[in-house]
């Protein structure tokens, strides 16, 4: 029997019941038994798919399909990230760039300016391709205060999520509006309402607080290592690394335009032009551009031989190797809750509840995020939940965009053990499990209520 044939069997409250079990194993093998957290979540995700009555013959599908799809989008993203960030950091652009941002805004208000930049850099940019560009300059920040690590990585993977959680050209947001019917436009002017003071107090005050409450060193694996004997004499210019670093946003930018435009149907997508500039675009060719030009730039037109280049390139993937393969293993445990029915099950008993149309939109979307991991995931299913409801409510178009962000305020609470971008999170900035609930899962959870009270508050005006 194939999955497309296979139904499951077992009841809701038995579904969530091997959801919880499998979430409690999985924390205690990893913060008890100390068991490695790539070895765990396979482990686990094996054990969760026999529980769930997967057919065996289909479950090594299952795992490996959740296993790749993850890093389908994250191996390259991270890796060649790695490689653009080891070059600017070996250049000595990072610490060139984090001097000019303490020098301009002083020491204490580094973290608000790493923040703003990612709020800025986030409208175009995915949430794990923008962390991974950051990151060099926010390590070297750290690096030029004697700080802590989380004072500057909390507000800046903050504020690439909430842009990306609430803010259309983002595919979260803009697939929720077109089945709730929900005008754009609206939902973008909404979705900035909601993020940046939901940004400013989740992100930047709570986890300014957070990274001085867990004081973390800085890792050195994003740099290749602790910093080389014979660091460069003439750092390339503040305006050069800002340069490089802007081009691949601006390159996942133009296709973002691209996208809103065919959607405007201002533009023709079988078009020859329109599918190079896509495809151009695209993050992980735009993080290969990059990667080229700034080989170029900070390597070859620097003296950099070429030997010692290639040498630079290869030192940054090691490193992350880890980073990639737990991050790929948490996409295969959520997977498998995906596969499990775990999600429709929970969905189906929400359905019927009677709730004000965005308060159920908001649990539901908050619970299937808890049961499966997948913001995305849990963002559509619910909208397409709610859709009935919404279609028969009359609302404006205003209160259409707040219930679209309502929704995606639910989808990314609570990140957890089954969401990938835990694990990614986590690992880019060192953190053990422990920590990464404490700091992490509250920031996430943080901008999940606080963003759907601020458009309860839309929703009510409007």
């Amino acid at each position: 029997m194939d999955m497309e044939e296979w139904t499951q069997t077992l009841g809701a409250p038995a579904l969530l019941g091997i959801a919880v079990a499998a979430v409690a194993v999985l924390l205690f093998l990893i913060m008890k038994l100390r068991m490695h957290a790539f070895v765990a979540l396979i482990l686990v995700s094996l054990l969760t798919a026999f529980a769930a009555q997967i057919p065996p013959g289909e479950i090594i599908g299952v795992l490996t399909e959740g296993f790749g799809g993850t890093l389908a989008s994250v191996a390259l993203l991270v890796g060649l990230g790695a490689m653009l960030g080891r070059l600017v950091e070996t250049s000595g652009g990072a610490q060139a760039l984090a001097d000019t941002l303490v020098r301009k805004f002083g020491d204490d208000r580094a973290p608000l300016a790493l923040g703003v930049a990612s709020l800025i850099f986030g409208f175009p940019i995915f949430f794990d391709a923008g962390l991974v560009v950051m990151l060099p300059i926010v390590f070297a920040v750290a690096r030029r205060l004697g700080a802590p690590v989380l004072v500057f990585g909390l507000p800046v993977a903050g504020a690439f999520s909430v842009m990306h959680v609430f803010v259309p050209p983002h595919p979260g947001p803009v697939a929720a509006s077109e089945l709730l019917g929900a005008n754009v436009g609206f939902v973008l002017i909404a979705g900035l309402i909601v993020a940046i003071p939901t940004w400013y107090v989740t992100s930047y005050l709570f986890g300014t607080w957070a990274g001085r409450r867990f004081p973390l060193p800085v890792p050195d694996f994003l740099s290749g290592g602790p910093q080389d004997d014979d660091p460069p004499r003439t750092p390339p210019s503040t305006g050069t690394i800002i340069g490089l670093l802007v081009l691949p946003l601006l390159l996942i930018f133009i296709n973002t335009g691209l996208d809103m435009a065919r959607g405007a149907g201002l533009v023709d997508a079988d078009t020859t032009w329109y599918g190079v500039l896509t495809t151009i675009g695209s993050t992980p060719v735009a993080l290969l551009i990059s990667v080229i030009v700034a080989a170029i730039v900070l390597g070859n037109r620097r003296g950099v031989g070429k030997s010692a280049l290639e040498k630079t390139l290869d030192s940054a993937l090691g490193p992350v190797a880890s980073v990639i393969l737990i991050t790929g293993a948490g996409g295969m445990f959520g997977g498998v809750l995906r596969a499990s029915g775990i999600g429709d099950a929970l969905a189906d008993t929400l359905e019927d509840i009677g709730l004000p149309v965005i308060l159920a939109a908001f649990l539901i979307a908050l619970l299937l995020r808890i049961a499966q991991g997948s913001a995305t995931v849990a963002l559509i299913t619910a909208a397409g939940l709610v859709q009935p409801a919404v279609e028969a409510g009359g609302f404006s178009e205003f209160q259409l965009a707040a219930i679209v962000i309502a929704t995606a305020a639910g989808s990314v609470a609570a990140s957890h053990v089954n969401d990938s971008g835990f694990w990614l999170v986590g690992r880019l900035m060192d953190m053990d499990v422990k920590t990464t609930l404490k700091t992490w899962t509250v920031l996430e959870t943080l901008i999940a209520f606080m963003g759907f009270a601020l458009a309860w508050v839309l929703f009510a005006i409007f």
